[in-house]
């Protein structure tokens, strides 16, 4: 099975000079957890999850009304093509611990695979899915402080 087998291929994309307020608004209306930041041309230059935004923006208490998303966006970009077989992908998934990866083809996003698509489709086994989640929620050796 291939990556545009079972793929979102709907996306929302915003540019670099997207608010994050907005970017998380959109994120809200579209019940998702991460965006692609696209130029102008749709391709692709960063992407941003719901954890950048609470990591990154508001435990520092950055303004987010006023602060470019192109601020707390990651630049080092994992990613797919359609045509990659979705064993790749799970496993650049389970190797980088997450939960979602941009589609790329000639350069621009053309879809979006999460672990929602992966444990919504049939043909891929349970047993497959339950070892992408375990490796991609593995505790690393990095200490946790909890309240």
């Amino acid at each position: 099975m291939k990556v545009k087998d079972c793929m979102c291929g709907l996306v929302c994309c915003v540019t670099g000079d997207t608010s994050i307020t907005d970017v998380a608004k959109l994120m809200e209306k579209n019940h998702i957890g991460s965006i692609p930041v696209c130029n102008d041309g749709r391709e692709i230059i960063g992407f941003v999850t719901d954890r950048d935004i609470v990591i990154r923006a508001i435990s520092k208490g950055i303004d987010s009304n006023n602060t470019k998303v192109s601020d707390i966006m990651s630049t080092q970009i994992l990613k797919t093509t359609p045509d990659s077989r979705i064993e790749e992908a799970q496993e650049v998934m389970s190797i980088n611990q997450v939960r979602r990866l941009p589609v790329i083809e000639n350069n621009r996003v053309v879809g979006i695979l999460t672990m929602g698509d992966l444990a919504n489709n049939n043909d891929i086994g349970s047993h497959t899915v339950g070892q992408v989640v375990e490796n991609i929620c593995e505790c690393n050796s990095r200490s946790r402080n909890c309240m």
